[in-house]
């Protein structure tokens, strides 16, 4: 039977190949996919976006049913997922499309990002003041088959994947150990 009041969540944590399976992990969580918001190119390639010159941001579209899991929660894990104080970087991945954003569907979604983006740059989790970006979805155009699930096809196969997502999966496991699907 299909649940026809999920809710869907759009966030740019740099790389999605490092945020989409941790997000698919939450309880209530439905699917996660990769793609691309915020630019002015439509349906955008890899490619395009490499260039810097679209506008858009690697991001994920969570579709999450919010009896199970409040879009404050998916908000927590966002901040803690990856570095919010850096401006178009994550890690050694620079440029535009890895910038921290959040993009909300609905006026509810914009209030709860932006009390969470101003109690968590208050509180010491981050050292250095939040720089995400904060503003309403306007476009979202899924990523190319093979960026969908990357991390679960290829691993430890691919450098990458060990040494920069492997820690991340760790800490989260870590962190969020409670909110986990069995």
């Amino acid at each position: 039977m299909e649940n026809k009041n999920l809710e869907s969540a759009t966030f740019g944590t740099g790389c999605f190949w490092c945020t989409e399976p941790l997000f698919k992990k939450l309880k209530g969580v439905e699917s996660v996919v990769s793609g691309y918001s915020g630019g002015h190119v439509e349906n955008p390639s890899y490619e395009q976006i490499c260039t810097k010159m679209t506008g858009h941001a690697e991001v994920v579209r969570i579709n999450f049913d919010p009896s199970v899991i409040a879009y404050a929660d998916l908000l927590d894990v966002f901040w803690r997922l990856h570095d919010p104080t850096t401006p178009n970087q994550q890690g050694n991945d620079k440029g535009p499309q890895y910038r921290s954003t959040i993009y909300y569907h609905n006026a509810t979604q914009k209030e709860l990002a932006e009390k969470s983006k101003q109690e968590t740059d208050a509180s010491d989790l981050w050292p250095n003041p939040i720089v995400t970006e904060i503003g309403p979805l306007i476009n979202y155009y899924p990523a190319e088959d093979y960026h969908q699930g990357y991390y679960e096809r290829v691993g430890g196969q691919n450098p990458y994947c060990t040494y920069v997502i492997d820690p991340k999966v760790r800490k989260f496991m870590t962190d969020f150990g409670d909110k986990i699907k069995v």
